[in-house]
């Protein structure tokens, strides 16, 4: 797994676009329209609770927060307090793809590969 600004490598398949991996390690793209009416608020998209739904029903043993490539993406206050729920792991994104790595654990990463 790799990434520079712009893109994640997984699993040898390149996305340009944000994306979650799931528990299973599937990869689906992050729907950033459900946060986008926060993105006046933050100056970015934010990760809100809404993006968050997916940790009730896959239960990860941790949650990783890939933040972009300098670290700009920003988490909202509603999705903090789902976070405290779960093992939070949130840092740029190049450093969380490094830990991924090695996870043996079930996780749920949201990785942002911009900014």
């Amino acid at each position: 797994m790799k990434t520079k600004y712009g893109w994640v490598m997984i699993d040898g398949v390149r996305y340009d676009h944000d994306v979650i991996m799931h528990c299973d390690r599937t990869v689906t793209r992050r729907e950033k329209k459900i946060s986008k009416k926060l993105k006046r608020i933050y100056g970015h998209t934010p990760l809100s609770k809404t993006e968050l739904d997916i940790l009730a029903s896959e239960q990860p043993a941790v949650v990783y927060i890939g933040t972009g490539q300098v670290g700009d993406l920003p988490v909202a206050p509603d999705a903090q307090v789902v976070l405290k729920r779960y093992e939070t792991i949130m840092q740029k994104t190049p450093e969380i793809m490094d830990l991924l790595a090695e996870e043996k654990r079930p996780f749920i990463a949201v990785l942002h590969v911009k900014c």
